[in-house]
């Protein structure tokens, strides 16, 4: 009937299969597929009861997301759904892999569900900025109630099979979906069970009619998190809709909810991150069919936080690790570090309680360069200082095997150098992880002047399989990310030499959507390392320098742009920081000024964009969006804002030239002229995504 769903009569139980690899999304062909087959058994009157199962590794998946944002096609998921819920016969759904979206919500209008012991169902739309548009909102709490229900649609995370046994979503764990789905359905039809259609089962709302802030609280626990987003917030409406209205009202207040939402910007940014995501692992430049090197050990040089962050990434992802330090002493600290941070997490049961000793298992800390024999990558994060660095690599010659991929964990230095020191460049290339290494998502691989292809494949697919972001930039000062940041700091330390304030600035980056300012980061990291760096450069900053020599270096010393109460990270502004900062001012002869927000978000967001340009034009990164996925996953810019060059684009490019070049002027600052190519598309009217899409005529 179908090429993606067929039906196939056993005896009195169709069984409707779906078979639209690799993920069985409800692209149109799978909807009308599923109404085809569904109305055909129904019509069929030696049909006694209906089975949707999915061939393949998984149920459905979830919408179809190439036909976002274009016309929808009939029949519209709804209507299916409709015909499905009001089958006169039982229809039992088999879930194997996983049911998210709408294939839970496929799921949620059969009568009854079963699914394999490893399956996993969830609403997870709330990432894509959107909320479960077809009934999930309302027939899940229906299901499970509406405590578990508003947890997974405004978390976004998907529950397993025991959960879902437990909670009634699903009746039964079974073996294999279809015969298993086939075995159930046969039950139904022998004890002619009721055929239980959510929409009319209200059972599981008593409570919270009777007693809103059952959800009210779940509800305030939930959403805690959500800063600035609209999506989580939509979802709870939509989910407390269900308890106090009709289905059909509650049905319409969903769809009413879920249009806002896709029409908005924020899921027009979310959607775009998602697929600016998958992007990002595309390499350019490189020959296709080009496979990765097996990597099936893994050793680490330096055992501080950054090397056994990224020891702890490997482990997580049951990959064996040799860490090397150059001392016991180094060597234990380490790895006592990392058991405390195993431990603290299982505390809170973010893994299972037998995890760390499992994970720790995994790592094998040692002493000594010699060590790294058997590694197929081997990632050096020792002291960023380029002699260091060389010192390591012309070691590696000695003792890494041939054929290992040769990463540094560098931020800043220059990867061609340091490829210099070893007799095989072609295995060197950058692997940037951000700190804390083993929780932040992003890997900058930075692929050198002669870095082999299948170099840069293999530290592309190794990062993905660590649950690491890849983006693949070139060699440069501070590759992408701390290029663009550097501009900021620029601008930032300016602020606050014509009259701006450490908090108002910091406030200013932190409505935009940023989890932290620029003073209160700098007290993060510790002022001392600016300062010790400046000092061996003979540069001088004279209010950061002032702090640092009042002994305030920050968060460890209780005080640098803001002072710590004894035990606590809350930055609190200090009036001696502000006596600080005009007596500098007065003894430069600086005359201080009113500096409006509006100026602080310009000057702090446009310079990192115009820096944006800089690097496309140079060729350091590929695409746009592999700046943006820098940003989102590497420094906490803002989903629902896109990335700096999607939000550029939504500002508009002739807008940010403008105020640029304004600024140079101003500011007599000759770098904030705008950049040629930022230049050339506003003066074209065109947009940074623009550069992004394949020409027609291609």
């Amino acid at each position: 009937m179908s090429e993606v769903v067929k039906l196939e009569r056993h005896d009195n139980i169709a069984v409707v299969t779906v078979n639209s690899p690799p993920v069985n999304a409800l692209s149109a062909a799978v909807r009308g597929g599923i109404f085809e087959c569904i109305k055909s058994a129904i019509d069929d009157a030696q049909v006694q009861g209906i089975v949707l199962t999915c061939a393949g590794r998984t149920f459905i998946a979830g919408a179809d997301i190439t036909e976002f944002g274009k016309p929808p096609k009939p029949p519209g998921l709804a209507e299916v759904l409709s015909l499905m819920e009001s089958s006169p016969k039982p229809i039992v759904a088999a879930i194997h892999g996983t049911a998210l979206g709408g294939g839970l919500e496929v799921a949620l209008a059969c009568h009854y569900r079963v699914a394999t012991k490893d399956a996993k169902l969830g609403l997870p739309e709330v990432k894509l900025g959107l909320l479960p548009g077809a009934g999930g909102t309302q027939r899940l709490p229906r299901a499970v109630g509406p405590e578990l229900a508003v947890k997974m649609i405004v978390g976004g995370d998907p529950i397993g099979a025991d959960a879902a046994l437990k909670a009634g979503l699903i009746e039964e764990i079974v073996e294999g979906p279809a015969s298993g789905g086939e075995a159930f359905a046969r039950k139904v039809v022998a004890e002619k069970r009721p055929l239980r259609k959510l929409r009319d089962d209200d059972s599981k709302l008593a409570a919270a009619k009777a007693d809103r802030s059952i959800f009210t609280n779940a509800v305030a626990a939930l959403t805690k998190k959500s800063r600035g987003l609209e999506a989580p917030f939509a979802a709870a409406d939509a989910v407390g809709a269900a308890i106090d209205l009709p289905f059909d009202e509650g049905l319409k207040k969903e769809r009413e909810g879920f249009l806002k939402l896709m029409n908005g910007d924020q899921s027009k940014a979310q959607r775009y991150a998602f697929f600016a995501e998958r992007e990002a692992a595309k390499i350019s430049g490189v020959p296709d069919g080009t496979k990765g090197r097996n990597v099936a050990r893994v050793a680490i040089l330096g055992a501080g936080t950054m090397g056994g962050g990224i020891a702890m990434s490997f482990a997580n992802a049951g990959i064996p690790v040799t860490l090397i330090e150059t001392g016991e002493e180094q060597l234990k600290r380490g790895m006592g570090i990392m058991q405390k941070n195993y431990e603290a997490t299982a505390a809170r049961g973010g893994i299972p309680a037998d995890a760390p000793a499992k994970r720790m298992a995994l790592i094998n800390g040692v002493v000594g360069i010699e060590n790294v024999g058997d590694a197929d990558l081997v990632i050096e994060a020792v002291f960023e200082t380029m002699a260091v660095k060389k010192e390591v690599f012309g070691k590696l010659d000695q003792y890494a095997k041939p054929g290992a991929v040769l990463a540094s964990n560098t931020s800043y230095l220059n990867i061609d150098e340091i490829a210099k020191s070893t007799k095989r460049p072609q295995d060197v290339l950058g692997m940037h992880f951000f700190s804390p290494a083993n929780v932040m998502k992003l890997c900058e691989i930075v692929r050198a002047d002669k870095t082999a292809p299948d170099a840069l494949v293999t530290a592309v697919s190794i990062a993905r399989k660590i649950a690491k972001v890849p983006a693949v930039v070139g060699v440069c000062d501070g590759f992408v990310g701390n290029r663009m940041l550097a501009q900021r700091g620029k601008q930032s330390e300016k602020l606050l030499f014509e009259g701006a304030l450490p908090q108002q600035v910091d406030a200013v980056v932190t409505k935009f959507g940023m989890p932290m300012g620029p003073f209160a980061m700098g007290d993060l990291a510790g002022l001392d390392i600016g300062w010790r760096s400046r000092k061996d450069r003979g540069i001088k900053s004279e209010i950061a320098d002032a702090l640092c020599e009042a002994g305030r270096f920050g968060q460890k010393t209780g005080k640098g742009y803001y002072k710590y109460e004894q035990g606590s990270r809350a930055a609190l502004p200090d009036p001696e920081v502000e006596k600080l900062i005009d007596e500098t001012l007065a003894r430069l002869g600086r005359k201080k000024r009113v500096v409006s927000d509006d100026e602080i978000l310009e000057r702090m967001m446009y310079p990192m964009i115009n820096e944006g340009a800089k690097i496309l034009a140079e060729g350091i990164a590929a695409r746009p969006s592999d700046i943006d996925v820098v940003w989102l996953y590497g420094y906490g810019w803002p989903i629902y804002r896109g990335g700096p060059m999607f939000w550029a684009d939504t500002v508009g490019l002739k807008h940010i030239a403008d105020r640029l070049a304004f600024y140079a002027k101003e500011t007599n600052d000759p770098s904030l002229e705008p950049a040629p190519l930022l230049k050339k598309l506003a003066d074209e009217g065109k947009t940074f995504a623009s550069l992004a899409a394949p020409s027609k005529a291609a």
